[in-house]
């Protein structure tokens, strides 16, 4: 998420906690969410974005961040990347 997909993660973040973020880097996972650091004004914090559904496996990981990156596409009105 950190390399190949951090355009992803800002969109993310900014329509599920914080909309000033200018920069994010994913930080850890859980069944129940997504743990991220963002910057706002220089300062870092950290934020925990619950995924749409529990996930069960390690393989639902990557269903939960893609149905989370369309979630917040469509809250910020923005077209899903192709990737």
């Amino acid at each position: 998420m950190n390399d190949d997909h951090a355009d992803d993660s800002l969109l993310i973040v900014r329509a599920f906690a914080e909309p000033r973020a200018a920069h994010t880097r994913m930080t850890g996972v859980s069944s129940e969410a997504g743990v991220w650091v963002i910057v706002i004004d220089g300062q870092e914090q950290t934020v925990r974005i619950p995924w749409l559904e529990p996930v069960t496996d390690r393989s639902g990981l990557r269903t939960a961040v893609v149905a989370l990156y369309q979630a917040a596409c469509a809250r910020l009105g923005v077209d899903p990347a192709r990737h």
